[in-house]
């Protein structure tokens, strides 16, 4: 993985299904950036298969910093949750949330053949989803007088900066975030700038 830019997932993913020997595993991926997210994921698919009585799942949120969490929900000590955060890891991703919906078929699979159930599970989810590229992105907010505006302008376009945010009232505010790797450069260009206040904003 590059130092500034990251993979995650578009969007939620279609249920997917995988059988052994008449257990049902049935698996889905959301995109998530934090845990009251998670929450809100956990509740529509308990929703959907409100019969079922295994939900395991697993998460990574965050991009420098990262969290996770992985959970059996009732299966064996490591055999649900943590296979699924194998696959996410496998796969290199972030800010996703898989969970595997398990309904019993009769016959025990053993803790080796649920590790293995909820690791094919996860594997075919996440390759159900459509994995992006995404860039680290520094946001500064950068504070003028109109007087000054169409030297900002000039700076935004000639170095492709995106802006996010602008209002203007007595004064021009403006948001603007650039990709990790460049945002030391653009600041000192800005900091430069007479009669120009650049300010970092926390993520």
């Amino acid at each position: 993985m590059k130092s500034d830019s990251y993979k995650t997932i578009l969007e939620a993913t279609k249920e997917t299904l995988f059988k052994d020997r008449n257990s049902k595993f049935f698996g889905f991926a959301f995109p998530v950036t934090n845990e009251e997210a998670v929450k809100d994921c956990l509740e529509e698919v308990k929703k959907i298969h409100y019969s079922a009585r295994h939900f395991c799942y697993a998460y990574q949120i965050g991009v420098e910093d990262i969290k996770y969490r992985a959970n059996d929900d009732g299966e064996p000590n490591n055999s649900a949750g943590m296979p699924i955060y194998g696959q996410i890891q496998s796969f290199e991703v972030t800010n996703i949330l898989i969970v595997v919906v398990r309904y019993f078929g009769g016959t025990k699979l053993g803790v080796g053949g649920l590790i293995n159930a909820y690791k094919t599970s996860a594997q075919i989810t996440i390759e159900a989803s459509e994995i992006v590229e995404k860039t680290i992105d520094v946001f500064y907010q950068l504070n003028f007088e109109y007087d000054m505006m169409n030297k900002v302008m000039r700076i935004l376009k000639e170095k492709n900066i995106n802006l996010v945010y602008q209002k203007m009232e007595l004064a021009c505010e403006y948001v603007i975030s650039i990709r990790k790797k460049e945002s030391k450069a653009i600041f000192d260009i800005f900091n430069n700038l007479y009669k120009v206040d650049i300010l970092k904003l926390e993520a």
